[in-house]
């Protein structure tokens, strides 16, 4: 019980450093996902497919 808490913590970070890496890199094309808790949940959930899909979401909605 006690490691899979750890293991989904673990999983929430990386998610989170991997949004903001991603938001310092495309910065200078004016493209900002911003960190909250949808798309911090959607990327622990669903990895580099839900960090594409966001990325998708933002030129549609754009």
């Amino acid at each position: 019980m006690v490691r899979s808490l750890i293991k989904f913590f673990k999983k929430i970070v990386v998610s989170f450093f991997l949004l903001y890496g991603l938001n310092c890199l495309i910065s200078s094309l004016h493209i900002y996902i911003p960190i909250n808790i949808f798309t911090l949940g959607l990327t622990t959930f669903l990895g580099f497919p839900g960090l594409t899909s966001l990325i998708i979401m933002f030129f549609i909605v754009q």
